[in-house]
């Protein structure tokens, strides 16, 4: 009986990986594959044309640099504004820390869609409308409540007497944080950026409000790709170039995200 349950077990794991692998590896060799009639390549043949499409294509190579400022900006914002606001809300007891921590929880959960309005109406009044940074700071507003609550579970872990030990050493609190707690809280803050990524690399709701010519990023850009006449291959391989990043950014970071997330958990 235990031996045909491993078999049972060892079936399902396998046909469970068939079954989330198998659009993945058909969507890869779609990608190699001539969709279109061209004068050098027929329809049906191996090419490397759709992915040299992409790089001769302005709209497309603009699209990858806008996606990519778009999750850079938000990192270099989100993560320094979230680790003091964390560590506030973890160390330190206030009227209405309660309430003010629930309140940015509440304010994440708020469908984007609703907030698209009055953003553009007061990015319009500052000038940002249509511009790289507008939408990143846009996806600052949204990240930032889940970056805080990431990082105050992390500094919570943290003992309280490292605290008072470097304080007792001389230690100011902002060099505390820097040169103490931040070595501590690294996995925590791999996930915090793995988050921001993962919200400003799929987003689409505030690039289709807030811009018009420039800073569309790939989602729209391969959003753009469908039309009467559809270059199948090509925009495979826009969507298996726009998982490249995202494969980086799990394998340089897989250290710090498999420690967070056990911690986390």
């Amino acid at each position: 009986m235990a031996r045909y349950l491993g078999a049972i077990k060892t079936v399902t794991l396998i046909a469970f990986l068939g079954f989330t692998f198998m659009p993945l590896v058909q969507m890869t060799l779609i990608s190699f594959v001539a969709t279109l009639p061209t004068a050098s390549v027929e329809v049906g043949s191996f090419t490397l044309h759709n992915y040299a499409g992409i790089w001769s294509d302005p709209a497309l190579r603009s699209a990858f640099v806008n996606s990519i400022a778009y999750v850079l900006i938000n990192i270099c914002i989100t993560v320094p504004v979230a680790i003091p606001a964390a560590y506030a809300f973890s160390r330190m007891s206030f009227t209405g820390d309660t309430h003010l921590f629930l309140a940015f929880i509440a304010f994440r959960i708020t469908p984007p869609v609703v907030l698209t309005l009055p953003i553009f109406q007061l990015f319009s009044a500052l000038g940002i409308v249509n511009s790289v940074f507008g939408i990143a700071l846009a996806h600052c507003l949204f990240n930032l409540p889940v970056s805080i609550w990431v990082l105050q579970g992390f500094i919570s872990a943290v003992p309280k007497e490292m605290d008072e030990t470097a304080f007792l050493d001389g230690y100011s609190r902002p060099r505390f944080i820097w040169r103490i707690l931040l070595p501590q809280i690294a996995p925590g803050i791999a996930v915090t950026a793995f988050f921001c990524f993962m919200f400003s690399w799929v987003e689409v709701v505030f690039a289709r409000i807030l811009t018009t010519t420039n800073g569309k990023p790939i989602s729209m850009a391969l959003n753009a790709l469908f039309g009467f006449q559809t270059d199948i291959g090509l925009v495979m391989a826009v969507t298996v170039a726009s998982m490249l990043p995202g494969a980086v950014l799990l394998f340089a970071m897989r250290n710090h995200l498999s420690r967070g997330f056990r911690i986390g958990g």
